[in-house]
């Protein structure tokens, strides 16, 4: 039966969180996958620590929060891999979970090496792999109770369930705070704690989880935020530019805040450590938590190309991987009257003066990923 913690994301939610499809956002997300890839000694050890299932059923993986798979690939074929070199006689069931407007055509064709690349394809490398997907956030319970024995999850549940209220003078939470902040924090609390649930009730006996979200580190760092220009103060000084100008009414202005809260890596283990809270009660243990950075590749090779790229051959190759996530935010907060080719002109003015403004001045400018990892356990 669903886990009594399963909570519904609320449609407006929903709409303002889905990814860029046609696999653009795999392909223009480098530094997420190089985070994944960084971390895949976790995988490891969460597989090597796998208790034999009691009966003879399929061992289960899922990635929460997949979208379109790319960024993932290597490290489910390793985890695939490494399931079935330790439980030989196993079949495996590995579930996709994304929201319903996720771009799974473009997984499932990824994974199957339909699209002209076969690394990474274990589907045709291995017998005895099912593959499945799950349009439904993971805010909710997923699977049948005690079925799951590896949940991973990567750069996904910092999005919450529901906006508390919009974030009058900024379009994130790392730029706001007094009551707007603590309602942000509030719901992120409780999401946070529902995710655990639902897992913990997902979990077979000696189930792991791998995740790495993003969040804020001891230097109070996040994405984009690590020193230099701050890409979320810069989303909001160029969306609200568009406002001052009469582009966009005030309220567009206002509707575009992320629904997305960057945790600490206190927060994330809290109801992991408390001994009076339900996710304790329900078996679930922290076994390691640490935070870590990852710099943004495109800077990196615009640095490491001592001249030869020049500024606005860097602003062309980094917008992308901001637009890749951020788009839909900025495209649903324009009012719903407006025509399709209206907004797209809008949501395009605002990206290109974001690469103007980086190819005029690139100083500062990168998308570092800042993540806390976690390893967690069911015990009972």
């Amino acid at each position: 039966m669903m886990g009594q913690y399963s909570m519904t994301m609320t449609s407006k939610t929903a709409a303002t969180t889905s990814m860029k499809s046609g696999g653009y956002y795999s392909e223009s997300t480098r530094g997420a996958k190089d985070v994944i890839d960084n971390a895949s000694g976790m995988l490891m050890d969460a597989i090597a620590a796998l208790p034999e299932p009691s009966t003879d059923r399929a061992l289960n993986i899922a990635d929460f929060g997949a979208a379109d798979g790319g960024t993932s690939k290597k490290s489910i074929r390793a985890s695939v891999a490494a399931m079935r070199s330790k439980f030989p006689e196993r079949q495996i069931v590995v579930t996709y979970t994304d929201l319903a407007s996720n771009d799974f055509s473009t997984l499932f064709k990824s994974m199957q090496g339909l699209e002209g690349n076969d690394e990474n394809t274990y589907y045709k490398e291995f017998d005895g792999v099912f593959v499945h997907a799950c349009g439904i956030g993971f805010h909710n319970q997923l699977m049948p109770d005690r079925s799951l024995d590896l949940g991973f999850s990567a750069t996904a549940m910092h999005y919450i369930s529901e906006k508390p209220c919009e974030i009058p003078d900024h379009v994130h939470m790392v730029g706001t705070s007094g009551a707007t902040l603590e309602a942000y924090a509030a719901r992120a609390a409780k999401d946070w704690e529902n995710i655990l649930l639902a897992r913990s009730n997902e979990l077979a006996p000696g189930g792991r989880l791998v995740f790495m979200n993003f969040g804020k580190d001891e230097q109070g760092r996040y994405l984009g935020g690590t020193g230099g220009a701050d890409m979320f103060d810069t989303f909001d000084m160029l969306w609200k530019q568009l406002a001052t100008e009469g582009k966009i009414s005030e309220a567009e202005y206002i509707n575009a805040s992320f629904s997305q809260f960057y945790r600490t890596k206190e927060e994330f283990s809290a109801p992991l450590v408390d001994t009076s809270s339900a996710v304790y009660s329900s078996g679930l243990r922290l076994i390691s938590a640490h935070t870590g950075v990852v710099g943004c590749p495109y800077r990196a090779a615009f640095d490491q190309s001592n001249g030869a790229m020049s500024a606005r051959e860097f602003a062309v190759s980094y917008i992308p991987t901001l637009r890749s996530w951020s788009e839909t935010v900025f495209a649903n907060a324009l009012d719903a009257s407006r025509r399709n080719d209206e907004r797209s002109a809008i949501v395009d003015l605002f990206y290109q003066r974001y690469e103007d403004l980086v190819a005029e001045n690139p100083d500062g400018h990168a998308m570092d990923y800042v993540h806390c990892y976690l390893a967690i356990e069911k015990i009972s």
